[in-house]
């Protein structure tokens, strides 16, 4: 299994997961053209992606999934919930999907968990390949129990590392977005996704991704440090999702 990031934060967002023939993407911000174009990067036709799962239905997550699917060939995988909530896939084909019950798409076996966040029914996921696992949470806002089992002996982890509290407190955000982002169904700081990664780490944790970084609030170089802290390893070893351009291939 590989993964690689083709863009992560407020203006879009897509996870390329790969287990043999299968290929599917985690949430689709972009549109058909700058999908192709992000795809490029890593060698990848579009037509070759099997699926798409949608984690929720804010439109950095959803919004080009409905043109890409159908110009692509995708099937469309999304919770009842968000199925429901989201206009943007009016009229698009979705295979719905319990966000506590596992399925397969081809190789690739999902593990669906559900997260707080203020959306319809958000789900994040755990990717496996019947050898090892990538757990995937962004868009949550606080850490439960179960996103604490769920996320438990996973190989490679992309964590939600959206932004510095002190720069969110002292930025030009209006008062209720500022709220929101820091509330319990908002987005994971650095420190929260920290103190996940202290939670969960073991020894054959091979791989550690920030991701959904807010450009605003945050900077690349804060979030390495509060999780390389977490792990007392070296910041150079924590990848970082950017928005413009993701992360390359990382093997598992």
């Amino acid at each position: 299994m590989r993964f690689a990031s083709l863009g992560s934060g407020s203006k879009g967002n897509a996870l390329l997961v790969e287990v043999g023939r299968t290929r599917v993407l985690l949430d689709c911000g972009f549109g058909p053209r700058e999908l192709s174009r992000r795809l490029a990067r890593l060698d990848v036709a579009p037509e070759s992606i099997t699926a798409v799962l949608i984690t929720h239905e804010h439109a950095d997550h959803v919004g080009g999934a409905a043109r890409c699917a159908a110009r692509f060939g995708w099937t469309v995988h999304a919770s009842f919930g968000t199925a429901a909530a989201s206009r943007q896939l009016d009229g698009t084909p979705v295979r719905r999907f319990d966000s506590h019950t596992s399925f397969a798409i081809g190789d690739l076996e999902i593990h669906p968990y559900p997260v707080p966040h203020d959306a319809r029914e958000p789900t994040q996921f755990v990717f496996a390949d019947g050898e090892a696992r990538l757990g995937v949470l962004t868009d949550a806002g606080s850490i439960t129990p179960h996103i604490v089992a769920m996320l438990k002996d996973c190989a490679a982890l992309v964590l939600e590392c959206n932004h510095d509290p002190a720069m969110l407190a002292n930025g030009r955000y209006p008062p209720p977005l500022k709220q929101r982002i820091s509330s319990a169904y908002g987005h994971l700081d650095n420190g929260q996704a920290a103190g996940l990664l202290r939670r969960v780490a073991h020894g054959g944790l091979r791989h550690v991704v920030a991701a959904h970084l807010s450009e605003e609030n945050n900077r690349p170089e804060l979030a390495r440090a509060a999780l390389a802290g977490a792990l007392g390893c070296s910041a150079d070893w924590i990848g970082v999702a950017s928005q413009d351009a993701g992360c390359d291939w990382r093997m598992l």
